[in-house]
Parts: structure tokens; C-alpha cells; sequence
């Protein structure tokens, strides 16, 4: 079976971790695919849902694999590069996380734009007690979700999140158990599938773009909009479907 098997459907992919043996754990055989779907979704933007099989999203980065690497295999950014690739993806990406999401998990997690969790779901960067730093965003990004103060303590303790405590900090926007968590990852996706795509993959640059780049980055892509025949079109249904009530 695939490290990581994908379905794919018009509007969106589903990408599951599976390496069950060892918690789903990311080596680099899991990168390599990460890299190859993002290829196909750069070319064919569509939503993507990661998440995991067998209750865990992933247990972290492969430690058979990472205790051998080398200065040099750090300075190519192996993980890094492959979350910074997802989360730089035209369409929203959506992960599912049930059991644990440590580690590079946890990060490929934190690269996605929006998190829903089971009450099961576990996350935490143990890094420092591997004696790393969390090199794949965690140091950027979770303060970015949760602030400084938490991320800083999570990053420096290796203290782990509940689902629940995940969902008080921000970190996940809603709670869902083990067996509905993959449909719920789906209704976000209608939702999202059902609004206009590039005012959604617009919004998703806008909306992550550097503070001073606003208000300028937002004008540009309204004014793209504002000419577009989808733009028009929706906006009249919009105001027949007003005209009839």
C-alpha cells in the first residue's frame, strides 16, 4: 500500500497518511508523494483534506531516518519545503487530525489553512527533548495560530494539546469524533467548493499575505474580480432570487 494513498475527485483530493506500522510517521518516501501531489494541484487547483489512517494523523517525522541525517540533509529543508509547498497551494487546504499530530505531523498540520480534530487528537512539538529545534514551521507558524505565549511554551516544554485544549487555543476550529471526522472535513469542502473558485483562491492569497501589503494586495485582487463574468453572473441570481421572495 502506498505511503500515501490519494483519492481524487473533481473539486477536491483526499490524501491519507498511511504508514500505520509506525503511526504514520513522515520519511522520505511520504515527502516525495507530497511533492508529486502538489505538482498535480498546482497545475489543476483543487481542495485539498490530508489527514491519516488508523486513528493517527502522523506521529512525526521518521526518527530511523532523521537520526542519521547531516547538516547538509538540514540545509535542504526536506520537510520544510514540501509544508511550505502545501500551505502555498492556490485552494484551501483542510486537514482531519485524529491521535497524534507531533512533531512533523504536527507541522504538516499547522501548513494547512484550516484544522478540525477529534477530542482524541493529540498535538506537540517534542523536538528539543530529540535534541532539534521543530524545523518543518512550527516555530513560525504556530505563533502565527495560537500567539506567542503558547506556542513559546509548547515549543520549549514539549507540552502536548488535547483536542480539546487545541480547540480553546485556536488551533482547530471545530471538534468531531473519529467516525465523523472525514465527513465533516468534506462539508467544509462543499462549502468552500460551492463559492466562486478564484474569489476563494484570492482570498486564501489576500488573506496570507504580509501586513504591509495591505490594503494594496486587496484592492488588486478586488479589481480582478469586479471584471469577471462569474462575478456578474452570481451577483444576478443573487438579486433574481432577492426579486422573488
Amino acid at each position: 500500500m502506498a505511503d500515501l494513498e490519494i483519492e481524487r475527485r473533481p473539486d477536491r483530493v483526499v490524501a491519507t497518511l498511511n504508514r500505520p506500522a509506525v503511526r504514520n510517521a513522515i520519511d522520505q518516501a511520504t515527502i516525495d508523494a507530497l511533492h508529486a501531489l502538489c505538482a498535480e494541484l498546482e497545475a489543476e487547483p483543487r481542495i485539498l483534506i490530508i489527514t491519516g489512517s488508523e486513528g493517527v494523523f502522523a506521529s512525526g517525522a521518521d526518527i530511523a531516518e532523521l537520526r542519521d541525517r547531516t547538516a547538509e540533509d538540514a540545509r535542504a529543508g526536506i520537510n520544510v519545503n514540501a509544508f511550505i509547498r502545501i500551505h502555498e497551494l492556490r485552494m484551501p487546504v483542510i486537514a482531519a487530525v485524529d491521535g497524534w499530530a507531533l512533531g512533523g505531523g504536527a507541522e504538516l498540520a499547522y501548513a494547512a489553512d484550516l484544522r478540525i480534530a477529534t477530542p482524541d487528537a493529540r498535538f506537540g512539538n517534542p523536538e528539543t527533548g530529540l535534541g532539534i529545534i521543530a524545523g518543518a514551521g512550527a516555530t513560525w507558524r504556530l505563533k502565527e495560530i495560537v500567539g506567542d505565549a503558547l506556542a513559546l511554551e509548547l515549543l520549549l516544554t514539549g507540552r502536548i494539546l488535547t483536542g480539546g485544549e487545541a480547540l480553546d487555543a485556536g488551533l482547530v476550529s471545530a471538534l468531531h469524533t473519529s467516525a465523523d471526522l472525514l465527513d465533516a472535513a468534506h462539508a467544509l469542502a462543499d462549502r468552500i467548493a460551492a463559492q466562486d473558485p478564484r474569489a476563494t483562491q484570492l482570498t486564501k492569497s489576500v488573506f496570507h499575505a504580509p501586513r504591509d501589503q495591505h490594503p494594496a494586495v486587496d484592492i488588486e485582487a478586488q479589481a480582478e474580480l469586479f471584471e469577471s463574468p462569474e462575478k456578474h453572473r452570481r451577483m444576478t441570481e443573487f438579486l433574481q432570487r432577492r426579486a422573488k421572495k
